[in-house]
């Protein structure tokens, strides 16, 4: 297991998130994927999330959308 930590804005505010995931790395759109989940994975309305066959410049584009930008990875 390897240690993420994502910093990024979540409504123009800073945040930080760490995440433990087997991967050997993690491109900026996964882990904006992983943001996606971790602020609206449990929302009723699930047309946030992106849909299994959308392209890496669509998930960030709707991580915009919804507030979650300039993300981070370190």
């Amino acid at each position: 297991m390897r240690e993420y930590t994502l910093n990024y804005l979540f409504n123009d505010e800073p945040r930080t998130h760490v995440f433990e995931l087997k991967q050997p790395d993690l491109p900026v759109h996964e882990a904006a994927l992983h943001l996606l989940q971790l602020h609206f994975g449990d929302a009723e309305n699930g047309l946030i999330l992106p849909t299994a066959d959308a392209a890496p410049e669509e998930i960030l584009e709707q991580a915009q959308v919804v507030g979650i930008t300039q993300i981070e990875v370190a």
